[in-house]
């Protein structure tokens, strides 16, 4: 007995050293350094990145090349000669022209092309860039939930099986209670032996129970960490207590609308729409034409460092897309496509939200009809054990009848537990399913 009752107490009771955390605390735990949490937050930042290569468009573009040529080609050395500003008379003599030597040019080249007109094609990348980062904000936003979900779901079960093994603690000193209690009577020759075999037996069940629910609180509080994503070995004092959640006034319909507003996955297929419709107009813009200027200035060298000479160039020019083997128009119809296929998952996605919220909502409302009952039978039990326990001591009950009312108690005062679990699950899933659950809800307190 007494090595259970040590595993018992440093479980159940509280050691120096240990971080005292509420529900609440857990969510911003988790939020902080959730591996989850940083991916998403990395995907936000890189969608954002994507913004700022869009608005490059408007900027001009600038270029450096350096390049070494040998030839002995008559052209090439004719307009070398020229660019390096090293022609002569005596090149225009017919055998050097003809037969030149081979030489070198060393050319450094700076270029630079700045858009005067791209048929909106900046504009609406740009746009396009705008709603990526906006559909990467609702999947953070989505992951913030989720996450905050499953650290609710977490720590509620962590302290579901605490208290489920302080119930299975106080069945077991009821029962050894009983137990004394029943040697007492035997040893007055009240009762047999069968009586204190009976109870006997029922203690190694409740001590089965114990040892279960023992494992049960370590394997919670091991899930806990992983929702908030600490070190598995860490050891928590969890505050919050499994109280049930005030019951709330808001109806039905009005979660149904927050969802369809607020869900991050709705609000995502709205703004993939708007994508689909953007990229198609991209597509169409590359049809038409581009103006743009261009400058260069050039240096040509016989010798890297000198014998040369330098020129420059400006132009404006145009782009006309007349035809790429019909590219331009398969991408119009992947965008117009892609439209639809977000049109489509926005209705079937409306239709989940209020099947999910219906569903969260009316476990709410069971799970706190399931309380009222568990109360009620709660106190029923623990009355029917008083009169059950002083009618045995008197010789007026069997001890089956004790048996039966002590677990009858145990029962209850379990199911009443997980009705209390249930229900604050089901109001957080509630929250979740309005996506309105975040880190300051009231069902997190």
């Amino acid at each position: 007995m007494r090595p259970l009752a040590l595993l018992l107490a440093a479980i159940a009771v509280p050691v120096w050293g240990q971080t005292a955390l509420t529900l609440e605390d857990a969510v911003k735990l988790a939020l902080k350094q959730h591996p989850a949490i940083e991916a998403s937050d990395a995907g936000v930042k890189a969608a954002a990145t994507k913004l700022d290569q869009a608005r490059a468009g408007y900027l001009p573009k600038l270029n450096y090349m350096e390049s070494w040529q040998r030839s002995n080609n008559p052209v090439f050395v004719f307009s070398s000669l020229l660019t390096q500003h090293q022609f002569t008379e005596n090149n225009f003599l017919v055998g050097p022209l003809n037969r030149p030597d081979a030489m070198n040019n060393f050319q450094s080249r700076i270029s630079v092309e700045q858009p005067i007109y791209d048929a909106g094609m900046t504009r609406k990348a740009k746009h396009a860039a705008e709603l990526g980062r906006e559909m990467a904000t609702e999947q953070g936003r989505r992951t913030s939930m989720d996450v905050i979900a499953g650290v609710a779901r977490a720590y509620y079960g962590a302290v579901l099986a605490a208290d489920a093994l302080r119930v299975a603690e106080e069945a077991r000193k009821s029962a050894e209670a009983d137990l004394a209690r029943a040697e007492t009577i035997r040893a007055a020759g009240m009762s047999t032996d069968a009586d204190v075999l009976s109870i006997r037996v029922h203690l190694a069940s409740v001590k089965e129970q114990l040892i279960r629910r023992t494992n049960d609180v370590e394997l919670a509080r091991a899930a806990l960490n992983d929702a908030v994503g600490a070190p598995l070995s860490q050891r928590f004092d969890l505050t919050t207590t499994l109280t049930a959640v005030p019951v709330s006034a808001v109806p039905l319909e009005e979660y149904s609308k927050r969802g369809l507003l607020e869900r991050p996955e709705l609000r995502q297929a709205r703004l993939a729409t708007q994508m689909g419709e953007t990229q198609a107009s991209l597509a169409r813009s590359s049809l038409l034409p581009t103006v743009f200027f261009q400058a260069a200035f050039e240096a040509d060298r016989q010798r890297f460092v000198d014998r040369g000479g330098a020129n420059w160039l400006g132009s404006v020019g145009m782009r006309w897309n007349i035809f790429n083997g019909g590219e331009d128009k398969a991408r119009i119809e992947e965008a117009r496509q892609q439209t639809r296929q977000a049109q489509a998952l926005a209705r079937r996605g409306e239709s989940a939200v209020r099947l999910q919220v219906e569903s969260a909502y009316l476990d709410w409302k069971a799970a706190q009809e399931r309380i009222d009952v568990a109360s009620a039978a709660v106190a029923a039990a623990e009355e029917s054990l008083r009169i059950t326990q002083n009618r045995y001591a008197n010789g007026l009950a069997t001890v089956t009848d004790l048996l039966r009312t002590e677990t009858a108690l145990l029962e209850t005062r379990t199911r009443k537990l997980a009705a209390v679990h249930d229900q604050r699950l089901a109001a957080a899933m509630l929250e979740l399913a309005a996506g309105t659950l975040n880190a300051s809800s009231d069902v997190l307190k």
